[in-house]
């Protein structure tokens, strides 16, 4: 039996690389934005088929990793949610519930501390700014872009530091 500890890692986000926000989308189109309804509205994400299927490969070799810029205070709903999905188990990582800095930011200091004792085999993220700079940093990135961009997800991402 394969020591876990000694596996690589495949590190995951979730919001449109596992989970399809596209119906939740509505409560950032609002001003202010309805950040409680959007978060609230997550265990009702349906699963991406092709994220999904990405994990499940990449656990046959990995530790699963889940990385997402959700705030702490959703750990409940994201981890009912990967179990009804029957996801590999794996560490979650999220955002402090006070954490406003970008995303790009916040996942690629976890990404770093990560690496220090363990190696990232890939990370897999939707967002364009933040596979921009994982890979700048040296990590084998996959762009999932098996869902339509959101240009309202990307400014909370960047500007808001919200998901």
């Amino acid at each position: 039996m394969t020591d876990r500890n000694k596996l690589p890692l495949a590190v995951f986000d979730l919001d449109n690389t596992l989970a399809d926000t596209a119906h939740r989308q509505r409560f950032l189109e609002r001003r202010p934005r309805d950040w409680d309804a959007f978060f609230a509205a997550a265990p009702q994400d349906p699963p991406l088929a092709e994220g999904i299927a990405l994990v499940r490969k990449s656990a046959r070799e990995c530790e699963i990793v889940y990385l997402t810029g959700r705030p702490e205070r959703c750990r409940r709903d994201t981890l009912d949610w990967l179990a009804a999905q029957e996801l590999p188990e794996g560490d979650v990582h999220m955002r402090g519930n006070a954490d406003r800095r970008p995303a790009r930011h916040t996942k690629l200091a976890v990404l770093r501390r990560l690496a220090r004792t363990r190696d990232v085999r890939v990370f897999v993220d939707d967002d364009e700014l933040v596979c921009l700079d994982a890979r700048r940093a040296g990590f084998t990135v996959v762009q999932a872009r098996w869902t339509a961009p959101s240009g309202e997800l990307e400014d909370a991402q960047e500007r808001e530091g919200r998901t």
